[in-house]
């Protein structure tokens, strides 16, 4: 019989212990899975930007490392359905793409992105559980791929157009049917369900089992993981209701109108007054800031202005 080890959940590892470098190792590994290439991160760099301008919006993502070839890679862990969550990380993807590229630069010297979504929710209608998205120019005569000449490689050092562009990652872990067929799909099920299989040989997962076991934590972050656990699953269900009541009002307001636009500020508009009706309560709680952005979407600066209000 195949024995199975139970561990933490990746986000509570990426929070509490993959950003040190001791830990490298498990995040190299499943990024090595995953792009199949080797991956060295040289160091995890600040995951929330500052605003520019009021009515900017942050640039929050759960971490964000820097590897030896200097790209950026994101990786976002998402638990509650978002309707805007493609457009949300593309424009993670642009502001991180804009914010690296320093004054006295060419464009030349953008930094490549690459977004890892791993999702709870089922994004869109797709039929798949991995879904990679990046960018290629194909003639619309005679349908050849735009390549690179020789001059440009040289500068860039890419081989490709698309290597020049943001690449996107969704992982749909709930369309997963727990059969691990590669090393990939090992990875996969722990994301899913928290084990790892003795025969499992992804790389990474071994330093996983290692230092991600529930058991081997100390006391005190034992029980602050299992209070982490409660609070997801309470504040899933006030989320998935609250957010069903504010959409159907805020599209009877929209209806009532009787225009296009009054419909979709009135979606807009319930879902907004929900989510903040959300925060109040779950800080009313006293659930910490970082679990509430976590629920909510809204930034810990937001949700402290919430507070203050």
């Amino acid at each position: 019989m195949v024995t199975k080890r139970k561990l933490i959940t990746f986000d509570w590892a990426i929070k509490r212990l993959l950003r040190s470098k001791a830990n490298f190792g498990i995040l190299e590994g499943f990024l090595a899975e995953l792009l199949k290439e080797e991956i060295t991160i040289l160091d995890v760099l600040e995951s929330e930007s500052n605003k520019d301008y009021p009515l900017d919006k942050f640039n929050r993502v759960d971490l964000k490392v820097r590897n030896s070839k200097q790209e950026i890679i994101i990786i976002e862990i998402q638990y509650d359905r978002e309707y805007d969550y493609l457009q949300r990380i593309f424009y993670g993807v642009s502001k991180t793409a804009i914010e690296h590229l320093e004054e006295n630069k060419s464009y030349a010297g953008i930094t490549k992105v690459i977004s890892i979504n791993i999702l709870y929710f089922d994004l869109g209608s797709g039929t798949d559980y991995i879904y990679k998205g990046s960018t290629r120019f194909i003639g619309l005569h005679n349908h050849d791929l735009l390549e690179l000449n020789a001059k440009q490689k040289q500068l860039f050092k890419k081989d490709s157009v698309e290597a020049l562009y943001p690449e996107y990652y969704l992982i749909k872990i709930n369309r997963f049917n727990d059969i691990a067929k590669d090393t990939l799909d090992e990875w996969i099920y722990f994301l899913k369900n928290e084990e790892i299989k003795e025969n499992f040989t992804a790389k990474g997962l071994k330093e996983a089992e290692e230092k991600l076991s529930i058991m081997k934590l100390p006391e005190d972050e034992q029980k602050a993981y299992e209070h982490y656990k409660d609070d997801l699953h309470y504040q899933a269900s006030i989320f998935e209701s609250s957010f069903g009541d504010g959409y159907s009002e805020g599209k009877a307001e929209g209806k009532a109108e009787g225009r296009a636009e009054g419909k979709a500020e009135g979606i807009v508009e319930g879902i907004t007054q929900t989510t903040k009706n959300i925060a109040i309560n779950l800080a009313k709680e006293g659930t910490s800031v970082e679990v509430i952005a976590k629920v909510t979407g809204l930034s810990e600066a937001e949700i402290k202005q919430i507070r203050s209000d």
